[in-house]
């Protein structure tokens, strides 16, 4: 078993079929299988074997993919790292991993630390003709083209994908060969993949997301990835004409974005489906997707630690609202703070288990004996299963508020924002108070040209639900900060909010 089998396959099957497409350039199923064998050649020329751990700093270009299969073929242990962090955040995850070497452009090189690292022996720069250094095209020109899968055990680790550390240190999910093997079957299967299709990969590379749902699920159908460094509408909408993709995957607040275009349907003729995951989808964003552009958008849920899917929402028995039923081979149940399975509808901790799992954080064992429990995973997701087997995805549990003693989901005051037709955006968090514990903040977004004030929401909101969970304090803004995949950042806002009122 390796992950580095997908593209030796498609090779094989059809060798001159496109695979990749970056920015005008192609590159077909023979031609990405034979730069990754000169990377892997490269690596191990270099003194890395089996197990060692290789970092990879890179945005979303080709040699991103190249170095992700040749260190898969070489059997060593990929580390994702998230090109939005700077030096000090660079270095604890470089001596935390214990990595060997580290691929990265020279634009990010000046993150690099050049000292303080233990274990980092190899800086290879890409994407920079002009640097000084040890670099990545020339190490693959001077390279082999043929190399074979090393064969893999599915529980020898193939990657490590570090937490957006918003809480203390980042913390490294170490996914097996077994893990993404088993997920992109199941990703591929579920999303109706086939090798005619061409899916639009503008989500970070480094993200499980990005990496398993759409990378290695797409390769493994046989299809064509189409690239590109960021979300960019103009280049989405230039690659979805000219060449023609069929699957979109994304975000919440992405597609909540296009809403607020002026998009004619007949620009996304080509694309056939639409897929978001890595946070909850309001149910209004969906209902107007629908309106506007006549196919749903297909949902699905997981974590970095399940590899990342774990539910889908299928086509033949579609929910709007739903995360669906489990992937094959994985189970998932509802429970209550004793572990104990709750009754259909009532709310608890959604947990898994199955293939998709986590081997554990790497070098963390007892933060790894919080989450892992008698094979279960405890997602620190609050949902609930209705009486057909579908599960429902209400917030984080971490996000949860207590409002003098009362429980508030942010996603249920969202919800009632979404209704509103001025809203583009809304972010729901609790802030710390005194008497109350915890009071309700939101933030909120309006679509261009809108005009409404915060009272005026308020009243909408005093209207719609009940009066502990009505925002203490609501703030019309211009944007809300994100992470690299869309995710808007509760924490950074509850920060904010905190020193706003010291």
């Amino acid at each position: 078993m390796n992950i580095a089998q997908n593209i030796e396959r498609g090779r094989r099957i059809f060798p001159q079929k496109t695979a990749l497409i970056f920015e005008g350039q192609c590159f077909s199923y023979e031609e990405l299988d034979e730069r990754a064998n000169r990377v892997a050649n490269g690596l191990q020329n270099l003194g890395i074997k089996k197990g060692d751990r290789v970092a990879l700093y890179l945005p979303n270009i080709p040699e991103f993919i190249f170095a992700y299969f040749g260190i898969q073929k070489l059997g060593a242990v990929l580390v994702s790292i998230n090109v939005m962090l700077k030096r000090d955040e660079i270095w604890y995850i470089l001596n935390d991993s214990g990595s060997k070497a580290i691929i990265t452009t020279e634009k990010l090189r000046s993150n690099v630390p050049d000292r303080d690292l233990v274990d980092l022996g190899r800086v290879l720069l890409t994407d920079s003709p002009n640097a000084t250094g040890l670099k990545l095209e020339e190490l693959m020109a001077i390279s082999s083209p043929i190399f074979q899968c090393v064969e893999m055990e599915p529980k020898d680790p193939a990657t490590i994908v570090y937490t957006s550390g918003t809480t203390g240190f980042p913390k490294g999910a170490v996914l097996s060969h077994g893990n993404v093997v088993s997920n992109m079957h199941s990703q591929r299967y579920s999303c109706g993949i086939t090798p005619n299709d061409k899916l639009l990969l503008y989500l970070p590379l480094f993200h499980c997301f990005g990496q398993n749902a759409i990378l290695n699920s797409g390769l493994n159908a046989g299809a064509t990835i189409i690239l590109q460094r960021r979300f960019k509408l103009e280049r989405v909408m230039q690659a979805i004409a000219q060449e023609g993709a069929t699957m979109f995957f994304g975000v919440p607040t992405v597609f909540a974005k296009l809403l607020e275009e002026n998009l004619d349907e007949f620009n996304w003729r080509s694309v056939r489906y639409y897929f978001s995951a890595a946070a909850n989808l309001p149910v209004e964003i969906v209902r107007r997707w629908e309106e506007k552009f006549g196919r749903p958008i297909y949902q699905g849920y997981g974590l970095t630690e399940t590899s990342p899917c774990a539910s889908y929402n299928h086509p033949w028995k579609y929910k709007t609202g739903s995360i669906g039923m489990p992937i094959d081979n994985v189970e998932m149940k509802v429970v209550d703070e004793n572990g104990e399975e709750v009754p259909v509808g009532e709310l608890g901790e959604i947990i898994i288990r199955g293939p998709n799992v986590m081997l554990g954080y790497w070098n963390r064992p007892e933060e790894t004996a919080k989450v892992l429990k008698n094979g279960w995973f405890y997602t620190g997701d609050i949902g609930y299963m209705d009486e057909d087997g579908d599960f429902y995805l209400v917030d984080r549990l971490k996000d949860m508020i207590n409002v003098s003693g009362f429980k508030v989901y942010p996603s249920e005051v969202e919800r009632i924002f979404y209704q509103h037709p001025a809203v583009a955006e809304a972010a729901v968090y609790g802030v710390a108070d005194g008497i109350k514990g915890e009071v309700v903040y939101a933030n909120v977004r309006l679509l261009a040209g809108a005009s409404i004030t915060e009272a005026e929401l308020m009243a909408f909101c005093q209207e719609r639900m009940a009066n502990y969970k009505v925002p203490h304090k609501i703030e019309l803004v211009d944007s809300l900060p994100k992470n690299a995949t869309g995710k808007i950042l509760k924490t950074v806002l509850r920060e904010e909010a905190m020193m706003r009122k010291q």
